[in-house]
């Protein structure tokens, strides 16, 4: 992430993605407002949680992710978004690795309610 005088470069997110390989380890490519900017790659399922004080954006880059709730699956294919909104428990899957955009505000703790040993800080990248 890379900040000048208050002003922000543009952001290449593939050449980003290229800079890490671990899944569920948000990454940080900016910041708007009071909200992360973030990205992340994913493989496998994630945990089941929700989060009280926020909606979930997810966006995907690259490949397919189900979003599991409780009562439906959403499926994404690439270019394709959901919100799942605040409160609604929740499950990311993705059978093959795929890349995620995320858009939550700045302190949001992936694993929301749940915790464990998933739970990552987000770094900048």
């Amino acid at each position: 992430m890379t900040e000048r005088s208050g002003l922000t470069e543009k952001v290449n997110l593939a050449d980003k993605l290229r800079l890490f390989q671990h899944h569920w380890q948000p990454k940080i490519v900016a910041r708007m407002n009071d909200y992360d900017i973030r990205i992340v790659k994913v493989k496998g399922e994630f945990v089941w949680h929700k989060h009280d004080d926020t909606d979930d954006f997810f966006l995907v880059l690259k490949g397919h992710l189900t979003i599991q709730l409780r009562d439906r699956n959403a499926e994404l294919e690439e270019g394709e978004l959901f919100v799942v909104p605040r409160g609604v428990e929740h499950c990311p899957r993705a059978d093959d690795e795929a890349s995620i955009l995320l858009i939550e505000p700045i302190g949001t703790v992936n694993t929301g309610d749940a915790g464990g040993p998933l739970t990552a800080e987000p770094q900048p990248i």
